[in-house]
């Protein structure tokens, strides 16, 4: 009997609205959650792979644990297993990771440029600006890495001509990172057409930076920046 019900459903919620929200399209993109479990660093919660989102039910969702070992499910687990594995290795912080194909975040990630801290609730949530990874083929160990390092102690990063990852403390939280990201992605692309986008003052930065660190320390995992 299959366990874990109600992180089932949270989970299966969270890819529904990253469908409603235009965060994702079909079934591109994916999205985890950490669970508790016995063995070393419990195990995940992930989307399967291939399934169109429109066809998922919660009993879908696949576990594995922290190696990628099936656990529970019977469909394969998201294509990009790795970087979540990953990510929550590096990361004890992180208890929910989502990917998404957003546009605007798409268009940055294509660009190969990285948003700068030009709104104040970006810093805020993000930690900084949100930085691009380096060009990986997708699924791949070195796609996780370069994830991985271009992450660092942020909350969203830009995988280079794919998409935009953002992680947190809940699934929800993680989602509600990702629809802020498309929306200063939104602004950058358009403020740019205009001429330039304007970073925040470097004080500001700062002061926000270590308002970003206080949160970090709050949770019990000191961040820097």
């Amino acid at each position: 009997m299959a366990r874990w019900h109600s992180e089932r459903q949270t989970l299966w919620e969270v890819t529904g609205e990253m469908v409603k929200q235009g965060l994702v399209a079909g079934s591109s993109g994916n999205a985890s959650l950490r669970l508790p479990g016995d063995g070393d660093g419990g195990y995940v919660l992930i989307t399967p792979s291939g399934r169109p989102y429109r066809y998922l039910a919660p009993e879908d969702m696949v576990v594995i644990d922290m190696d990628g070992g099936p656990v529970e499910g019977d469909l394969l687990p998201s294509s990009e297993t790795a970087m979540h594995l990953e990510l929550y290795k590096a990361r004890q912080d992180v208890e929910a990771i989502i990917h998404t194909h957003s546009l605007y975040a798409s268009v940055a990630a294509v660009s190969g440029l990285e948003i700068p801290p030009i709104v104040v609730e970006m810093v805020i949530r993000v930690g900084g600006s949100v930085r691009v990874a380096e060009y990986a083929f997708p699924s791949t160990e070195e796609l996780a890495q370069n994830a991985g390092h271009a992450l660092g102690d942020r909350n969203a990063v830009l995988l280079r001509n794919h998409g935009m990852v953002g992680v947190g403390r809940t699934s929800w939280e993680a989602l509600d990172l990702c629809q802020m990201v498309e929306r200063v992605a939104q602004i950058f692309v358009y403020s740019s057409l205009l001429g330039r986008a304007l970073t925040l003052p470097s004080e500001i930065i700062e002061m926000e930076q270590e308002l970003y660190r206080m949160q970090g320390l709050r949770s019990g995992t000191p961040r820097e920046t």
